[in-house]
């Protein structure tokens, strides 16, 4: 219902192109893994899709009487990041989507790109495969902050939108190495290639989440011999 009245008007407002819809499973379960670029990333995707995606949403969505009864009606889950291990709840949560045979969405970077390009993706979208044997169908998302950048309150209209569908790649190789970081690893950095040659944004291997291990720091500067012995010659 809501997918057919959303539908004509974003198609009206916005010139939505859709290359490889073919590649995605009529039936059975699958992950949807794209890039994370606006907010109207979760409200395209479900619209050019024919079967019902579940994502994991932030609870503040939920909250926000705007957005609130959309993400329902779509059959989001509300995740609070309050209050134990919310990645570990999600996980649980997606887990159960696709045993039960569903489509799950997941954006591997973890959040909306703030400078344009694309970021490290985490390691949950090679759990979930290899836990649940689920095909993951990269996923490029372009255009979409031309839209609706991150920070802005309404779309642009007539701006052009391009959602490609990549080939799936099955996790059968890794299917000994379910509890094997390394694996985790591997095939999410499989997964980010693949959206970064659907999307063409350029990739760089940090995260988009802020963390430390990210943070630039100054280089610390080594003293030159000649520099150590005009110090010497001061202070003597």
């Amino acid at each position: 219902m809501v997918k057919g009245a959303l539908t004509p008007p974003l198609r009206l407002g916005i010139r939505l192109h859709v290359d490889g819809r073919a590649r995605l499973p009529r039936h059975g379960p699958a992950i949807l893994a794209a890039n994370h670029r606006s907010f109207l990333d979760s409200i395209l995707l479900p619209l050019v899709v024919p079967r019902r995606i579940t994502f994991v949403a932030k609870a503040g969505y939920f909250d926000n009487p705007k957005t609130a009864w959309f993400f329902r009606r779509v059959g989001q889950i509300p995740i609070r990041r309050e209050g134990g291990s919310s990645s570990e709840r999600a996980l649980a949560s997606a887990i159960d989507v696709l045993r039960a045979g569903r489509l799950f969405g997941i954006y591997p970077e973890g959040t909306r790109t703030r400078d344009g390009l694309l970021h490290r993706g985490h390691t949950g979208v090679a759990r979930l495969a290899l836990r649940t044997g689920a095909p993951i169908i990269p996923i490029g998302l372009v255009g979409t902050d031309d839209v609706q950048p991150v920070d802005a309150r309404f779309p642009r209209l007539f701006r052009q939108v391009t959602i490609r569908f990549g080939e799936p790649i099955e996790a059968d190789r890794y299917a000994n190495r379910d509890a094997d970081h390394l694996a985790f690893r591997e095939l999410a950095d499989e997964v980010m290639y693949e959206i970064a040659q659907l999307s063409g944004y350029e990739y760089v291997d940090t995260y988009a989440t802020r963390r430390a291990e990210d943070l630039p720091t100054e280089a610390a500067h080594v003293a030159s011999f000649d520099e150590v012995l005009a110090l010497e010659g001061a202070a003597s």
